[in-house]
């Protein structure tokens, strides 16, 4: 057969196939293009799930006759003034979705800018554009949804999950401008210029309430900026339901964020389990290229490993703060005039450059009776300093499990358990890991082109314990390796290569050596029904007020629980 130019119709209905996706995409489009022409109220219709009728309405600038004309032509566009794919300052900018949308359904558009007596209105099957009686920004209406491709409404799921769908476009689009406000089928309502907790709370629910922390933090070797909120580590969902991402106020579903915030929670949270977030990424348009698809869904960073470090570091830095920070607000403490006094406990050393190999663990080691006498004589002192702490002054333990105390705005209840194993953790993570040179270098076989990816995250898989080489062309050499700790070396390097090549980083030895810490910490960590005396309670309290991500153990389990005096009057109907 020869080869022939496609007509019009057809070429325009292939590129609906990228672009319209299904109703939500419709929704996303026409939303995105009411943000761009400067709406800050959006009223959005759907009817069947999009099938039948898709309404949005904005209070934008509208067009002129001439710019509605050209609306509907293929990669027309307002948003490219220079040409330039490298400084894109819109939500669009591609100019395929209304003439992408109008090949698939009946589509009809009024609008009005305020240049001309009145407003217009056009008929995207005939291109007809007459006067209208439109008074104020744009109304889009998409009628009859794929009637012009019959195949495509097999595909489509039912209305209820179509217009789920639609809702979660809703609803990132509404956290990406808490500014403007959004209104769906009349039940779904977004105020204009929300603050953005509120905004946070009104999407996700009323249970995040109290349980979201703040993020601000600015790099300090480029013009980054992240900011926003992420759920303290007790508040988790099932899924990633309540992810939202935002790359210069564009909501994305980008693989270099996902990993980041997944990494910075890997040790405060259980693998299967989703923290909540609402981020915003900030930083050159130069530094991210948002042409990849016509979804415009998906980002390519000019150097993803330095945004991946950064956001790991900057929501590390939030969660490190929870403990203090919580327990101190419960308990009506000011931080900045307590010091919490310390009362050393024997240091990890299994795992970790030392001379001593031998682990003295808590336990295994208990508080000496000189101490204790210390602690006799200055026990008054001690009982009032400890009270001011955020943990309070400890009044005994419950079924040798539970740590009891009190501060000075109620009852503190700690697992022993988990607290210590918090404790544990932190000290092997923040130590050298114990390395054993090879005599004979374990040599693995990659695949082409997998070495070099290997090797592009050296310095991190050193950090690990693990130094590494190239090993002829197809080949990497392990010199090194931790100490007492045997892998399947290739299956470990032939995934962590599948993610380097893929995203540009890979957490999977990370993800690893977190998972055998976290195991020797627990494994070697006070256990429940362990007896323990005031002293060693109270130097359990104390170390962890120092710890950081003090407020939940590795396995994302809390490690204390604080009842107020208001609470506990209400038990006992003392209000």
């Amino acid at each position: 057969m020869s080869v022939r130019v496609l007509p019009d119709f057809l070429i325009n209905q292939i590129a609906a196939g990228e672009v319209v996706e299904k109703p939500a995409s419709v929704v996303k489009e026409l939303v995105e293009n009411a943000l761009d022409a400067g709406a800050d109220q959006i009223i959005i219709d759907v009817v069947d799930g999009g099938r039948t009728l898709i309404s949005v309405i904005d209070n934008g600038h509208g067009m002129t006759k001439e710019d509605l004309a050209n609306s509907v032509l293929r990669h027309a566009t307002s948003k490219l003034p220079n040409d330039d794919l490298l400084n894109i300052n819109f939500m669009g900018f591609r100019g395929e979705a209304l003439p992408s949308i109008a090949s698939v359904s009946d589509m009809e558009i009024d609008t009005f800018n305020g240049e001309s007596e009145h407003g217009f209105h056009l008929d995207a099957n005939t291109n007809e554009i007459r006067p209208s009686d439109w008074e104020s920004g744009t109304r889009i209406r998409v009628a009859n949804l794929f009637v012009k491709t019959p195949a495509r409404l097999k595909f489509l799921n039912t209305d209820k999950s179509e217009m789920l769908a639609v809702l979660d476009v809703v609803k990132r689009l509404a956290m990406a401008r808490p500014d403007v406000g959004f209104l769906l089928n009349n039940k779904w309502r977004f105020p204009k210029n929300q603050e953005l907790l509120e905004r946070i709370i009104s999407v996700m629910g009323e249970d995040v309430r109290g349980l979201m922390l703040p993020v601000d933090a600015n790099s300090s070797t480029s013009n980054m900026r992240l900011y926003g909120f992420i759920s303290h580590p007790t508040l988790k969902r099932a899924t990633s339901v309540d992810q939202y991402l935002f790359v210069n106020s564009r909501p994305v579903k980008d693989k270099v964020l996902i990993a980041a915030l997944r990494a910075a929670y890997m040790d405060v949270m259980h693998a299967r389990e989703f923290p909540l977030c609402a981020l915003y990424l900030d930083l050159p348009s130069s530094s991210v290229d948002v042409n990849v698809s016509p979804a415009k869904t998906e980002v390519h960073f000019l150097e993803p490993t330095h945004v991946r470090s950064f956001i790991i570091k900057s929501l590390r830095d939030v969660l490190s703060k929870t403990l203090n920070q919580n327990v101190l607000m419960e308990s009506g403490i000011n931080a900045d005039e307590k010091t919490v006094k310390s009362f050393d406990l024997p240091p990890v050393q299994t795992f970790l450059k030392t001379n001593d190999f031998h682990f003295k663990s808590f336990v295994a080691e208990p508080v000496k009776s000189q101490q204790i006498s210390h602690i006799e004589k200055t026990e008054q002192v001690q009982e009032s300093s400890c009270f001011d702490l955020p943990l309070g002054r400890v009044i005994g333990q419950l079924n040798n499990k539970y740590i009891l105390a009190e501060n000075v705005n109620g009852f503190v209840i700690v697992d022993q358990h988990a607290a210590h194993e918090r404790i544990t953790y932190e000290k092997l993570r923040k130590g050298e890991i114990k390395t054993q040179p090879l005599l004979t270098p374990i040599v693995i076989k990659l695949r082409t082109g997998d070495t070099d990816a290997v090797l592009t995250i050296r310095d991190e898989l050193k950090q690990c314990g693990l130094v590494v080489d190239e090993f002829g062309e197809d080949a990497i050499a392990i010199f090194e390796k931790p100490a007492d700790w045997d892998l399947d070396f290739e299956k470990c390097f032939q995934e962590i290569a599948d993610e380097v090549r893929a995203y540009g980083h890979s957490s999977r030895l990370n993800e690893k050596l977190h998972l055998k810490l976290a195991n020797f910490a627990c494994h070697h960590s006070v256990r429940a029904g362990r007896k323990l005396n005031m002293a060693e309670m109270d130097a359990l309290l104390r170390e962890i007020e120092r710890t950081e991500r003090g407020g939940e153990c590795n396995h994302g389990r809390p490690v204390y629980k604080v009842i107020s005096i208001s609470e506990l009057d209400a038990m006992f109907e003392r209000i």
